[in-house]
This record gives structure tokens, C-alpha cells and sequence, in this order.
């Protein structure tokens, strides 16, 4: 028998765990017989000391059998799911989950919602008249095997260990830990039975991870501890310095994924889209498929409108617009050499698109649309970005977080960062 203690001390004392210990602790914890205090300390012990590969995999698993286990054997085609780290205009999701539906592989998408500067899928869904992200294991499995593509919230039943620790990690100074970020995301999508992941790790400002040494790790931690549990596995490190399309906030990028949809929208949104498509349909084992001639085809649109359909939406009601907006225009002519991503996703946030504590309402049309990328040209007095909320009061403090957030110059050679910065496989 351990006890909390004794686990804290192993760990403060540079130890690794032992797998009794590891199942130990997150049940005793998950049950209330560890308190919050005791699992703080260890969580700082695992952050300054670190884990190796067999103790990450061990928690994991540990964290996945603190609940029950979703199977996806009865579909009669092979799944993939998609997660992201989180970033600004990241709305990749919404195209995604009906392209690779629509290329006959089913695609089970539990999503979550928004928190801080970083969008929530489920809020962006949230926009569309009548759409629920709630729904029984058993709509879920209805609506997979009908439509071939479901985004929902995750119930309380998965890795409800994960729940805990993450709230307190939220508030202990313990976020950054690798083995327990690495952990958290993927006990809830081993446990959540897809056969294949793709992982989408940020990079960069408007990203949780900053630079590419630790997003590499992260990802390098991820993949094995997907390919660990039989899960086929792959990560692709993207630019986040840069928010992705041209809106941020809920129903503006809803918008912006109807048109790529369509066969328009951003570059930047289609060429993510298409390279985790690619990446989800290699890992069902359904290369021979081209995501970019289904998605010309409308065939993805089509599957759009019944996933949307399927929970109560309606995919051709108009979607929300703000009361006010407010154009910030450009200081200056010449070429926009940055913007940053993070200074976007405040503003965004600020505007009430996204909320500072679990339980705080959004706004479904509040956001952040820009006019220009980095690379275009400029010209004095355009608009830059214009910005949109129901409560005008807002518009000082999102200005102020786009203080600083972009430059102009006049003579420079702009050079554009790839998208896709690298990928890890088993």
C-alpha cells in the first residue's frame, strides 16, 4: 500500500515512479483520498524533475482507467481523429472533420471550449442556430456510422481523472509540465477509441508552446505515447506566430470555413486543412483517397450540412453579426512584415469572443477580422483590422492588445514562414 507522501518524495528526490505507485496515486487522487495539496506538490515535483517514457505511458494509462473507454469497432469504416494545441483563428477543425468524412473515413471529434486567448471549437459551433454539443455515446455512434463525422463535447466520462487534474494544475504554476500536458491531451483520445490521431502542435507566439525545441518534445511525448497504446500516431509542428486565416471569433470563422467548404477561403486554412487530411486518411489506411479533389467536389460541403443538420443546426440560418465594430487602420504604407498572433487572439478575447474563467458566457459574433497577411502591401488609412462586439465598451482594451501587434515597413523584402514546420512519426 503507498501512500502520498512517500509518491511526492520519490518524485521531489529526482526517483521515477513505480507503476504501482503511478496506479496508486492517480486513483486514490481521482477518488478524493489524495488531496488537492498533496497532488499540487507532486505535479511541481513532475514538473521540475520530469518523467521518462515508461512512467508518462503508465500515468496515461492510469488516467485512461479512471473511466470508460469508447469503441469504435462496430463502424463499418475505420476512424481518425484530429487534435490541436491551440492557437488563433485555428478554426481547422470545422472543414476538416466533413473532409476526411466525406473521404470514407469516419472522424469522432471530441472538441472543447475556449479558454483565455486560444478559441474553443464547440463556442464556434455554438453560433449556428440550434447546433447542440452535447450528445449520448450512442447519438455519437448513430451519427458516425449515418453521417461520418461528429464534433461534440467529451461527457464526464472519459479520463475523468484528467478533469481534476486539470483545474489544478490551472491554478498551481503546473501547465508547462510536458508529462503532464502530454498526458491530459492524450488520455482523453486514447480513451476515446479512434484508430488513428493526427496532432496538430502550435509553434510561436499565439501558441502555448513558444519555441520549436519544446513543441518538438511535446510532440515527440505524444507520439509515443499513442504509438504505446496501439494507436497509429502522428504529429505535425505548425506556425502559430501568425493567427491562421483572416477572422478570429466564433461565427467569422464559421464563415471562414464555409468558404473553404466552398472551394474558396484562405490559403493558409486549405493547405492545413489538406495536410491533416492527408495525414488522417494515411493513418485509416486510405491513401489512394485525394482530400483536395473531394473537397473541389462539394462532397465535404454536403457532409457539413448533415453533421450540422444532425445536431439540430441549421446550416443555411444566418449566422450572428455583432452590434459594433471599429476599423484600426493602417499607420503607414508599405509592406505588413507581422502580425502577431497573440496580440490577435487578446483582442479577440478581449472583444468577448472568448472568456477568462470556465463558466463566463462568449459572444457568438464578437472577433477580430484582418484585411492584410504578412507579405501584403498596404496602403496609409486602409482598414488593418477591423473589430466586432456587442458592447462598444470593449473596443479600448482590445485596441490596446493590438498595440505593438503589427509592422509596416516600407523597404522590406518579406520572407513567409512554411505552415508545416516538421513532423514526427513513430
Amino acid at each position: 500500500m503507498h501512500d502520498a507522501v512517500e509518491v511526492i518524495l520519490a518524485k521531489r528526490d529526482g526517483h521515477g515512479l513505480s507503476d504501482s505507485q503511478i496506479d496508486w496515486v492517480v486513483d486514490a487522487y481521482t477518488k478524493g483520498d489524495v488531496a488537492d495539496e498533496q497532488m499540487s506538490a507532486l505535479a511541481m515535483a513532475i514538473l521540475l524533475n520530469g518523467m521518462d517514457r515508461r512512467e508518462i505511458s503508465r500515468w496515461t494509462a492510469a488516467m485512461i482507467a479512471s473511466g470508460e473507454r469508447m469503441d469504435f469497432g462496430a463502424l463499418s469504416c475505420p476512424t481518425a481523429d484530429k487534435h490541436s494545441t491551440g492557437g488563433v483563428g485555428d478554426k481547422i477543425t470545422l472543414p476538416l472533420a466533413p473532409l476526411v468524412a466525406a473521404c470514407g473515413v469516419a472522424v469522432p471529434q471530441l472538441s472543447g471550449r475556449g479558454l483565455g486567448h486560444t478559441g474553443g471549437t464547440l463556442d464556434k459551433l455554438e453560433s449556428i442556430p440550434g447546433w447542440r454539443a452535447a450528445l449520448s455515446n450512442d447519438e455519437m455512434m448513430a451519427q458516425l456510422e449515418s453521417v461520418g463525422a461528429v464534433i461534440c463535447a467529451a461527457g464526464d466520462g472519459l479520463a475523468p481523472a484528467d478533469k481534476k487534474l486539470y483545474a489544478l494544475r490551472d491554478v498551481t504554476g503546473t501547465v508547462e509540465a510536458i508529462p503532464l500536458i502530454a498526458s491530459s491531451i492524450m488520455s482523453k483520445k486514447i480513451a476515446e477509441g479512434t484508430g488513428a490521431l493526427v496532432l496538430d502542435v502550435k509553434v510561436g507566439s499565439g501558441a502555448f508552446m513558444k519555441d520549436l525545441g519544446r513543441a518538438q518534445e511535446l510532440a515527440e511525448t505524444m507520439v509515443a505515447l499513442g504509438t504505446d497504446a496501439g494507436v497509429h500516431t502522428v504529429a505535425l509542428l505548425t506556425d502559430m506566430s501568425t493567427p491562421l486565416g483572416h477572422t478570429a471569433g466564433n461565427a467569422c470563422e464559421v464563415a471562414e470555413s464555409v468558404d473553404v467548404l466552398a472551394g474558396g477561403g484562405p490559403a493558409d486554412v486549405v493547405e492545413l486543412t489538406l495536410a491533416l487530411a492527408r495525414e488522417m486518411l494515411a493513418g485509416a489506411g486510405r491513401s489512394d483517397v485525394d482530400p483536395a479533389e473531394v473537397l473541389a467536389s462539394g462532397r465535404a460541403m454536403d457532409a457539413w450540412k448533415e453533421m450540422i443538420r444532425a445536431q439540430g443546426g441549421d446550416p443555411d440560418a444566418p449566422l450572428p453579426t455583432a452590434r459594433h465594430t471599429h476599423d484600426l487602420v493602417a499607420p503607414a504604407s508599405g509592406t505588413l512584415t507581422r502580425l502577431d498572433a497573440m496580440a490577435v487572439g487578446m483582442a479577440a478575447w478581449r472583444l468577448g469572443a472568448g472568456r477568462a474563467r470556465k463558466e463566463d458566457p462568449v459572444q457568438a459574433g464578437a472577433g477580430v477580422v484582418w484585411h492584410a497577411r504578412p507579405g501584403d502591401a498596404v496602403t496609409e488609412g486602409q482598414p488593418l483590422l477591423t473589430l466586432h462586439t456587442d458592447d462598444e465598451a470593449r473596443f479600448e482594451r482590445a485596441l490596446a492588445s493590438l498595440d505593438g501587434g503589427f509592422d509596416i515597413e516600407s523597404e522590406a523584402a518579406y520572407e513567409a514562414t512554411p505552415l508545416v514546420l516538421g513532423r514526427v512519426a513513430p
